[in-house]
Parts: structure tokens; sequence; C-alpha cells
């Protein structure tokens, strides 16, 4: 059990009748000498042990076990079994033993474990019932082999699980689509190109980026159903108006891929979301991401929320909730292609106005422009289009507008999170309205704020403009 003061072992032992010993024993030589191999796990010598599994044996070995319906709660006992015949694809032999028939071959075992006879019948006695054990030359035909001799098991309310080994066939195989099962065995998760364990672990790495994140009124505690936020823990002592932003980074996210840099993409997703909701006087409270991909990996999926977490942290809001989609057959499973999108909520206090206050514009009224850090997040797709085939440059290549980076570096600066100067002036009640300046740029976004009948005045000669905005206008040919 993984609890937040590590990991607590509650049991863990292993005897002759569990299925892990059930599983090994068939892979052992008739040479094996189980008390020399006993003594040497006591001493954690079993390194020094002669070859247990000969060669020329099979090296796989796979096991399926049965239990009663209710196991490991109350559970019936008394229950009829029977044992069909193997399936003709298995080599076979039969050991008869009293009036139940007990399949034996070389490659496959039943292991009895809650079974009684009562009255020359084979009956249920507890609740981990009866094993189907098969080994072989890989363990993808041991797996298939131990579904087929399980198959041949009946009794009432009979359980057992449908994804044995489906971890390691996943890690073993190229690309799991490739996996060839046969019609009778269960699909699973993993049999369709997703890895359950591979999210798994991404969770337990991502959990303490995601607590550095917590604020008052949002513990950034994932594992739920969904996050949570006190708004009167938050500050609020009247329910506040909620606002809501939506944005992903487009496709700055090639740049990322085509030099396998992934830990500021996180800041630009929260820096476009967080941005929408200061421009409106709301103070971002809370986020969550989605992260999409063909076939997960895991260092990269980290990568990109442990920049999450600063943008949260920098825009003083928690991470509280995400989403992790492998979907192979939408996205590429090679390539490490993902896309990430996110949702910032935020709010402003009861009384305190919305903005823009276009009422309260007036003829004179004083625009400020903040700086940015160089692109931000949007023209990705122009600014590629300049880079890659006007200018003939690759990523990799060096800037030619920045000394000591490449192309790729200098673009992938992230967006600046203009929360906490911009907040503490709306707090005070300066500002009637502002811009986020996105896709449309300057011309598209600033009206957004204006009543019809003003129009703003702007005087570009007094910009200090980034090095890399001038380059990419002269490239361009403007």
């Amino acid at each position: 059990m993984v609890t937040k003061a590590g990991p607590k072992v509650l049991e863990y032992n292993v005897r002759f009748g569990d299925p892990e010993c059930q599983t090994l024993l068939p892979l052992l030589s008739v040479e094996t000498d189980l008390a020399e191999i006993m003594l040497a796990c006591t001493d954690s010598a079993l390194d020094n042990i002669a070859t247990i599994i000969p060669s020329g044996k099979d090296k796989f070995a796979a096991t399926v076990v049965a239990a009663a319906g209710g196991y490991p709660g109350p559970y019936p006992r008394g229950d009829s079994i029977s044992l069909d015949r193997f399936p003709d694809s298995l080599e076979k032999q039969r050991n008869k033993s009293s009036a139940c028939e007990t399949m034996v071959s070389s490659d496959n075992i039943i292991f009895h474990a809650g079974t009684s006879l009562s009255e020359d019948s084979l009956k249920t006695s507890g609740g981990r019932v009866i094993a189907a054990t098969s080994t072989a030359a890989t363990l993808e035909a041991a797996i298939s082999a131990a579904y087929a001799l399980m198959s041949t098991i009946h009794f009432p309310n009979m359980h057992y699980r449908t994804d044995i080994g489906h971890r390691a066939l996943q890690s073993e195989q190229p690309s799991p689509s490739s996996v060839s099962l046969p019609n009778s065995q269960p699909l699973s998760y993993a049999d369709a190109g997703v890895s359950v364990s591979s999210g798994n672990e991404l969770v337990n790495r991502i959990k303490p980026l995601v607590a550095s994140t917590a604020r008052p009124g949002a513990a950034a505690d994932i594992g739920g159903f969904g996050g949570e936020l006190d708004l009167s823990d938050a500050g609020f002592k009247e329910p506040p108006t909620i606002i809501a932003a939506t944005d992903g980074v487009g496709t700055k996210l090639k740049v990322a891929h085509a030099i396998n840099k992934h830990d500021t993409i996180g800041i630009d997703l929260v820096a476009m979301n967080v941005n929408d909701l200061i421009v409106q006087g709301a103070e971002p409270l809370t986020f969550l991401d989605v992260f999409s991909c063909g076939k997960l990996d895991v260092d990269v999926a980290e990568q990109v929320v442990k920049g999450i977490a600063v943008g949260c942290i920098e825009a003083g809001c928690a991470l509280v909730g995400g989403e992790t989609a492998e979907m192979p057959g939408l996205f590429a499973t090679d390539g490490g292609i993902y896309d990430v999108s996110g949702t910032a909520i935020g709010a402003v206090v009861k009384g305190k106005r919305i903005l823009p206050d276009k009422q309260a514009m007036r003829v004179g009224d004083m625009l400020l422009g903040l700086s940015s850090s160089g692109c931000h997040s949007n023209g990705f797709s122009l600014i590629r289009k300049i880079v890659q085939e006007r200018a003939a440059l690759s990523m990799t290549d060096p800037a030619p507008w920045s000394d000591g980076e490449s192309v790729g570096e200098s673009l992938l600066i992230p967006t600046r999170i203009y929360v906490k100067p911009v907040l503490r002036a709306v707090q005070k009640d300066l500002i009637k309205g502002m811009a986020h300046i996105t896709g449309g740029g300057l011309l598209e976004n600033v009206p957004r704020m204006l009543p019809k009948h003003l129009a703003a005045s702007l005087d570009a000669a007094t910009w200090q403009v980034p090095n890399v905005l001038r380059w990419l206008k002269e490239a361009a040919g403007k």
C-alpha cells in the first residue's frame, strides 16, 4: 500500500499453494533441490544457485486462478466442478484420480486449492478454488494456453481475471496492436494499445508536482473524480462571479517535439488560460489539464506537468485535476506525439466590476501595453513556415536573432503570465479594460474591450520589439 508516508507492507508471503509458486514449479528441472533454493532465499544468495530452468526447457509459464463467487468476501462452498477434455490444440494425456478426471500434460497442469471430494464428485471448498498453469517457449503462448486450459473448468459463479500478463506483453511487443490473441481469450486494454500501468506510474510521479500548487481553498490533491475548491477558504466572503477559460498551445508543440524539450509547454498552457481570466478582472483559482497521445511516454508527460505546476504557482492557482488520454488510432503511436489543453477557473469578488467596463471608458483614457516574452503561443503555424521554408532553418540550427540559443530553444521561451502584477492593479480599481493579445493580434483583440464609439490610438514607434519578432517580420518580407 502506498501512503503519504511512503510504501507500507501489509502482508507478504509465498507458499507452495500460492499461484506465484504454482507458476514457477513447472519450470524447474527434476534435479532442482527446493531445500537449497529456500535456504538461498533466506541468505539473499539465490543468484548463487545453479541453473534452475535447464536449457531446452520452456522458458515461460503463466497461471490463471479461478475463484468462487463473492471471494474475498463471503462465498458459497460445495458447488460441483466439472473438467472438460483438453482442446485439441493442447498436447495432452490424462491421469485419473478417484471419480474426477484431472487433466495433466507436460505443458499444462491444473492445481487444486479450494477443492474437495464429496461422494465421488469434485466440489468447491475455498475462495481460491483452482488454477490452470501452462508453460511454453514464449510468454504469449503460455498465457494463451493457460486461458485455453481454464476454459475446460466449470463451476457456478466462477470468476477469474482476463488480463493476466498484459503489462509484460505490452513491454515485450513493439506495438500492442500487433499481438495476436486467440478468439477464445478475452481482450484487455493493453491489447488495444492502452497502458493502464503507464498511466498509474505518471500519476505517482506527478503527485508531488501537483501538491506544490496548493493554495487557500484548494488542496491540489489528485486522485478523486473532480477537483475541489472552497470559495470561503479562498477568501471570498460572499458568492463571487465565476469566470472560466479553456485553451491550448497550438502548433508550438511541433517545436517542442522537434528538439525534445517539453518542460516549458505546461507554462504556456497555464498562461494562455489565466491571461484570459485576468483581462476580465478574475483571480485564477484552479486549473485542470488534458494530455492526449497515441502512446503515453511517462517521462515526457511528467515534464509537461512539471511546467504546468510552475505556471500554476506563478499564477497563484491550484492544479486540482486533469486527464491523461491515451488514444491509439486517433494519435500516432510512434514519435511521442501529444496534445495538451487546459481549463482555468477564476472569480471576481461580488460587487467588483467584471472587465471590460465599457461604460466607464472615456476619450483620453490612457492605453498601456505590457511587453511579451517573445512569440508566446499563437501564430506558430506561420512562424514555422517562415523559419523552416522561407529561411530554410531547422529547429536545432543556431538562432539568427539570439546568441547561444538554437532556433527551437528561443521559440520555446514560455508565454509571460501577467496575473500577479495586473491583479494588484485590478483590485485597486485602476483598470477599466484589458485585452489578451492572442490569435488575431492587436487589430482583432484590442477592439474587443472597447465600446463602439471609441477607438485605440497606438504608437508602435515607442515599442522595443523583441529580436525574434523583428527577425520573423523581415524574413517574412513584411
